[in-house]
């Protein structure tokens, strides 16, 4: 099935409901316009590549002192590889090219997310 693109007429009341959203919720309008298709599988992959780091910190640190620890290291980093696997293939090569090139041009720090300032948002929102 192939695309057709907007009228003029489309395009124009498309862009008048965006404005409008700007107007009375600029908040929504900025957290719509930042998410992507890929979003959701972009945040399951970071989670999974940190529990990833933190299952191979815990094999390594507990291997000589505790092997039921250890053991259970190895399981996290089986599970959150097999999560990173998943992940990936959701995302797909545009995915992954997105992803790369946001964090180029946002900087790391912005690519991940800044988790501060998102929870400070929050319990400053007056509902």
């Amino acid at each position: 099935m192939e695309a057709v693109p907007l009228s003029e007429d489309e395009q124009r009341i498309l862009s008048e409901i965006e404005q409008q959203l700007y107007e009375s919720d600029p908040a929504l309008a900025r957290d719509i316009a930042d998410t992507t298709v890929y979003t959701h599988a972009a945040r399951n992959l970071k989670w999974a590549v940190l529990g990833f780091v933190a299952g191979t910190l815990m094999l390594v640190l507990t291997l000589a002192t505790h092997f039921l620890l250890a053991f259970a290291g190895f399981v996290v980093m089986l599970l959150c590889a097999l999560a990173i696997e998943r992940n990936a293939r959701r995302m797909g090569k545009a995915g992954l090219q997105q992803i790369t090139q946001s964090m180029r041009a946002a900087g790391l720090r912005d690519a991940f997310g800044n988790a501060n300032q998102r929870m400070r948002d929050r319990f400053r929102r007056d509902d």
